[in-house]
């Protein structure tokens, strides 16, 4: 063999055994590294070098644990707000970072070069619950800076209301957003410096331009109305306006119904199935027709679906409505057509202080009043006001009976119906049927009063004029210290002016005396009976001439003195 060949041999062993050698350094450089941090690595200024994974996820965690819950300040123009970063969605995944800093096992040359050579300082892997942050920085807002003002089309008291829109100042979210990260987990806390930015409203003025034109103003320009059947319904611009509105819509404002309220208007002018007829009633004092309404029975979204489309419409602004009318027998223009329009004739007696009285007097006043007699119709107290019975709210009191002073249910109704008396006397209606007292009583008008009993004794008169006549009762209570009032007026179209005389009362005749020996007795000091004659005058408004005259006579009995003795 010659000595070439022995040298390669020679030089062929050596370099096999550098590469052992080398291989052999290589895996004891992988088993001392294992799976730690590089030596020297820090992660936020904590550090976690030449540990294995938990052991500088330990690290980290006791190293950053004053930090993570340290309030971030941030400044704006001025003002100071402290942000906490747990509100904030803001926190640290210890176990990424620890990896992102080289932990774990590798035979990668540039990880086993990191572990020997010296790790650098990492930063840590911040997690961010951007619903959170999202809420933190809508705080951030509201705190500092001037929010914008969304344009806005309103409908106040009837009429529209405009918000001109305006920029608002504020920062840019995504700044801030890398500003507080950045400053979460700083080794020195530092102020937060963020930079003002002009904040444009959603809605501008071109959004609010195009509501005005395109919905607003044509939906306030005219009344609109819903036929169900041959019945119209008329809703006004300042009624229907309460169920209108509009809301922000990618950047425009788009119509909006509030469909009960407009339903709630709809119902007002129509009755549920059954109809209801017009009538005429005092409001603030004065008589008004109170509008019929058909029973009506119909599907809410064939209104609501349309109403937006109606109020905008062009021209005719009627819309009928699929719907199951039931049409009221006395309509609107019945009620308007009876010229019930002022106050004919008014009278008010007193009366002193009973509960029965308030009672008694204040609910058959409360029958009685809004009653309306159409033309030719018969006004009956007994009809109007029921039999004097607990169930329908009366309760005991005097009354006379055979002349002398009992108890009985409804006493004291006496007191409305000659108040009633004097009002049809005074407006000129046609006396039917009327009975005076059988002894007088001195609040009364002498010769000008009625008394009633259910089922004997009534008040009726017909309206014998060619208006209508709407009856007004009221009662203010007695007290021990003041006199009860009753009031009844009737208002109509003046027909008649009504003068009237009285007479000197003649014809005395003098009381007697009953003893009584009944549980029910009351004593009386008698006063006589006597005869008067009273005149109504009937003339045409501004006429002195006479047309027609009336006498009414009444004869009162005396009054008997009543002794009351142990009953036998």
């Amino acid at each position: 063999m010659s000595r070439e060949s022995e040298g390669g041999k020679v030089v062929l062993l050596m370099l096999l055994a550098l590469v052992l050698l080398a291989g052999a350094a290589y895996g004891a450089a992988y088993l001392a590294a294992g799976d730690k941090v590089p030596r020297g690595t820090t992660v936020a200024g904590v550090d976690i070098g030449g540990r294995t994974p938990q052991q500088a996820e330990a690290a980290l965690r006791a190293g950053l644990a004053d930090r993570e819950d340290r309030p971030i300040t941030v400044r704006l123009e001025g003002e100071q707000v402290t942000v906490v970063p747990d509100e904030a969605g803001l926190s640290v995944d210890h176990a990424a970072s620890v990896a992102a800093a080289g932990g774990g096992r590798s035979w990668h040359p540039g990880r086993l070069w990191d572990y020997w050579t010296g790790g650098d300082d990492v930063d840590p892997v911040v997690d961010v619950d951007d619903a959170a942050f999202d809420r933190a920085l809508d705080g951030l807002a509201d705190q500092v800076g001037t929010p914008p003002v969304d344009g806005d089309v309103a409908f106040t008291g009837g009429e529209i209301v405009v918000t001109d829109p305006r920029p608002g100042e504020g920062f840019d979210p995504e700044a801030a957003r890398a500003a507080l990260v950045a400053a979460y987990l700083a080794e020195q806390p530092a102020d937060v410096e963020l930079e003002t930015t002009t904040v444009e409203p959603e809605i501008n003025d071109d959004a609010v331009q195009e509501a005005l034109e395109s919905f607003a103003n044509p939906a306030m320009s005219a009344p609109v109305t819903l036929v169900f059947g041959d019945s119209p319904v008329t809703l006004h611009p300042a009624d229907y306006a309460t169920a209108l509105g509009m809301r922000a819509v990618g950047g425009a404002l788009v119509p909006d119904l509030r469909e009960r309220r407009l339903l709630r208007l709809v119902d007002a002018g129509v009755s549920d199935a059954e109809p209801v007829d017009a009538t005429v009633a005092l409001v603030d004092g004065r008589p008004e027709v109170v509008p019929a309404k058909p029973g009506v029975s119909y599907e809410p979204d064939d209104v609501t679906a349309a109403f937006l489309e109606l109020v905008t419409r062009p021209g005719d602004r009627r819309m009928e409505v699929a719907a199951t009318v039931a049409e009221p027998d006395f309509t609107t223009k019945d009620a308007r057509a009876l010229r019930i329009k002022e106050r004919v004739s008014t009278f008010t007696t007193y009366y002193p202080y009973a509960e029965y009285r308030n009672i008694n007097i204040g609910r058959a006043a409360e029958l009685v009043d809004g009653t309306v007699l159409k033309p030719g119709d018969t006004f009956s107290l007994n009809d109007t006001v029921g039999e004097r019975t607990r169930e329908n709210g009366f309760t005991e009191g005097f009354v006379i009976s055979d002349g002398i002073f009992k108890e009985d249910l409804g006493g004291g109704v006496s007191q409305l119906a000659t108040t009633t008396f004097n009002a049809m006397f005074f407006a000129g209606l046609k006396d039917v049927e009327h009975k005076p007292h059988s002894f007088y009583i001195d609040r009364y008008p002498v010769g000008r009063e009625a008394t009633v009993a259910w089922g004997a004794v009534d008040l009726r008169f017909r309206n014998d004029t060619p208006y209508g006549v709407l009856i007004h009762a009221s009662v203010a209570p007695s007290t021990p210290s003041r006199q009860g009032v009753v009031t009844v007026s009737m208002y109509s179209t003046k027909h008649w002016d009504i003068t009237t005389r009285t007479s000197d009362r003649y014809n005395y005749r003098q009381p007697a005396t009953r003893t009584l020996r009944t549980p029910d007795c009351y004593p009386n000091t008698g006063y006589a009976g006597f005869d008067v004659d009273v005149w109504r005058y009937f003339r045409k408004p501004g006429s002195d001439e006479l047309v027609r005259t009336e006498k009414f006579h009444t004869a009162y009995t005396p009054s008997d003195t009543v002794i009351c003795k142990e009953p036998a």
